[in-house]
């Protein structure tokens, strides 16, 4: 990790998550060149679902260095749509895309315990299947790095609303949680798709505002909540897989840095 630069603090005694106390003053390019100079492009990882917001980071990140590390995964349910994305994005942008995938033998105890399809029994079933399926992958691809660039935006869902620009993991060893798209809109994040003509799945074509797990996403009508095509029989504030977890801390940041 190089230098810290004038505007980053130490945070809670440990030097490699220094938290910028300026950040949520920067526009997105600007948030991801702050994370790639106090990290460097080698610890530090795009994580996305491929997305339309993750497909806007990469964009902004080629901008700034040739060969960002890119890796998304394969829960082993995604539709076809997603994996033929996977090589669309390779093509367009010309990059390696590190597809992690889940343990089998977690995926098969699992599926022999509590069904095929838990998910759709109740909310701790479903949890269950998220946290093999995506939660434990993540932990170990995120496993020897300094921070993670997430395409998540404050209102997707209100367990987002404070997310920061750059805050502190709690969950993955208090490295940087770098979210550059945080106060961006969708509106802003489709402006960008069409203007570069970048490539998306072609789900979002067929009304799917969101797009996880075939059995976890459907279509929704026009104008629909952004999150109400995923895990639909749950209560709305209750639709997060367990990645994105909200914390007192990442509030704290949002509130610090727009003051």
């Amino acid at each position: 990790m190089s230098a810290l630069p004038a505007n980053i603090v130490p945070f809670g005694g440990f030097h490699r998550v220094a938290l910028p106390v300026d950040a949520e003053r920067l526009d997105a390019k600007g948030v991801l060149s702050l994370a790639l100079d106090v990290i460097g492009p080698e610890r530090l990882a795009l994580s996305t679902a491929l997305g339309p917001e993750g497909i806007v980071i990469l964009d902004l990140l080629l901008e700034l260095i040739p060969n960002p590390r890119v890796f998304t995964l394969d829960t082993g349910r995604l539709p076809e749509e997603t994996h033929a994305l996977i090589d669309r994005v390779r093509e367009h942008f010309g990059i390696s895309v590190e597809v992690i995938f889940p343990d089998a033998v977690q995926v098969e105890r699992m599926t022999r315990d509590r069904g095929v399809n838990l998910f759709y029994r109740s909310v701790d079933d479903r949890r269950q299947c998220c946290e093999v399926r995506k939660v434990l992958p993540l932990r170990r691809a995120l496993r020897g790095l300094d921070g993670w660039i997430t395409g998540v935006r404050r209102d997707q869902i209100g367990s987002r609303a404070a997310t920061p620009k750059i805050g502190i993991d709690l969950e993955h060893g208090m490295i940087w949680k770098v979210a550059p798209l945080a106060d961006w809109t969708e509106d802003e994040v489709w402006a960008r798709i069409r203007q570069r003509g970048l490539p998306y799945n072609a789900l979002h074509d067929q009304g799917y505002p969101s797009v996880g797990c075939a059995p976890c996403s459907r279509a929704v009508e026009p104008g629909s909540d952004a999150r109400s095509g995923r895990w639909w029989w749950e209560e709305p504030d209750a639709r997060e897989c367990g990645i994105h977890l909200p914390t007192e801390l990442t509030a704290a940041v949002v509130q610090a840095g727009a003051a």
